[in-house]
């Protein structure tokens, strides 16, 4: 019964994550805050909600290890699955300069969380510098994009998630009451199923927030690139990686931080984490050199996340 209140909790955290994004989106743009101001704030920190959720929520049960596994997963899962599998369906091409600022950024936030990480822990100091580097990141893509505009106008409402500018305000309540609700709730039985899957099997939380956590709350982002793709929008793909994984090592990690200390495993410090960085480096083979994600590079990009898998499990 574990694995099907895990998925239960798994699909109430996506629905409500989706709900909140919505409602927030829309409240944003009611009160008249730009849309690319929206997409870049709103969007992406409502998109990482249910991460946040089930890392605060596995602090709280005493199970810190799950926190840190599920974020360092995810940002494995998001280069070699959420663009290995997209890739699979079509051709990502490179061609915009503004990705490549993106993942510096990214390698920059990659660093700092590492060389936090030797400490052993994650604690309230780790978590201050985190955020203060979320903030600096997050105010230099706003200027960024206000200095973008001088050249092109407002960024279309259709590429801004869940938007409609004529949504009316019990429609938006509605929203994002449900979404309020239905985060925390799903991240309680998602965190407790699968704190309950571990000790049956004998692994650790922290191995199955690699895996099954890490892998469930990385679908929105599959979900996002997949659609990007077949759209022909590679940016966007790219894009939903590179900030997704900023997010989770700086604002996931460095609130979680704030709540209560998350200590390092060695386990996770020896392999996992490396690892993340590996698939870090290797992304910038792409966006860097502009290199096209080509079917077989999606073949391999997926077969390198499902030999890390087995490598974990094992």
């Amino acid at each position: 019964m574990d694995f099907v209140y895990a998925i239960a909790g798994l699909v109430l955290l996506l629905v409500a994550g989706d709900m909140l994004v919505r409602g927030a989106v829309n409240l944003s743009l009611r009160l008249g805050i730009p849309a690319l101001i929206v997409s870049l704030t709103v969007v992406a920190f409502g998109t990482s909600a249910p991460e946040l959720l089930v890392s605060i929520s596995a602090i709280f049960d005493g199970v810190p290890g799950l926190a840190l596994g599920n974020v360092v997963g995810s940002n494995t899962a998001n280069v070699l699955l959420v663009l290995g599998v997209p890739a699979l369906i079509s051709t990502l091409h490179v061609i915009d300069n503004s990705t490549r600022a993106s993942y510096l950024q990214m390698i920059g936030a990659t660093v700092i969380f590492i060389l936090l990480a030797l400490r052993g822990k994650f604690d309230w100091i780790a978590g201050i510098v985190l955020l203060a580097a979320l903030f600096s990141m997050i105010g230099h893509a706003v200027y960024e994009a206000r200095c973008h505009r001088a050249a092109q106008r407002e960024l279309d409402l259709e590429e801004v998630e869940g938007a409609d500018p004529d949504m009316p305000w019990i429609k938006i309540a509605g929203f994002l009451i449900a979404g309020l609700i239905g985060l925390p709730l799903g991240a309680n039985i998602l965190v407790e199923s699968s704190t309950n899957i571990a000790r049956d099997f004998g692994v650790s939380e922290t191995v199955i927030g690699l895996t099954l956590v890490a892998l469930g709350t990385s679908l929105p982002e599959l979900a996002t690139t997949v659609m990007a793709a077949l759209r022909k929008q590679a940016d966007v793909a790219f894009g939903n990686v590179i900030g997704s994984n900023m997010f989770n090592l700086l604002g996931i990690i460095g609130v979680s931080s704030l709540v209560g200390a998350l200590p390092v495993e060695p386990g996770l410090m020896h392999f996992d984490i490396w690892v993340m960085f590996g698939s870090s480096v290797l992304l910038g083979l792409f966006v860097l050199k502009r290199i096209d994600i080509t079917r077989i590079w999606g073949v391999a990009l997926s077969a390198l996340y499902i030999l890390y898998v087995l490598a974990v499990l094992s």
